[in-house]
């Protein structure tokens, strides 16, 4: 069975999007890359990327996580804010810590894409 399955389907995706972002916009140091932001297409856009991550039926069909975030200039620590409110988010929603872990190790390697270390960016 599908991570998307185990945890409850679109329903849960959906819960799991709104809280995620009702996080973030409260957090200081992230609510600023949302500034004038379509919050309703970013949400569908995030819930589509989302299933398609934990075994979703549907393919995610947006663009690639590198062009979506270049503009942003997102900075390491943001990205490891954005995967702690994420886990603390399907915790909440009583995600089990095992499939968190797996969530977590999916999106792990797009930290190199959404975020890169300045370091490499500069050689």
């Amino acid at each position: 069975m599908s991570i998307f399955d185990q945890i409850g389907g679109p329903p849960a995706v959906t819960a799991a999007v709104d809280d995620f972002y009702r996080r973030v916009l409260s957090d200081p140091e992230l609510a600023p890359y949302f500034d004038g932001i379509d919050l309703k297409q970013l949400k569908g856009h995030q819930r589509a990327f989302i299933a398609a991550a934990i075994g979703g039926p549907e393919p995610y069909l947006g663009r690639s996580m590198a062009d979506a975030h270049a503009p942003f200039d997102i900075a390491p620590a943001h990205f490891d804010l954005v995967v702690g409110h994420l886990a603390a988010t399907l915790s909440d929603l009583g995600v089990a810590d095992a499939t968190i872990d797996a969530i977590g190790a999916k999106l792990a390697p797009l930290k190199d894409e959404i975020a890169p270390d300045p370091a490499a960016r500069a050689s």
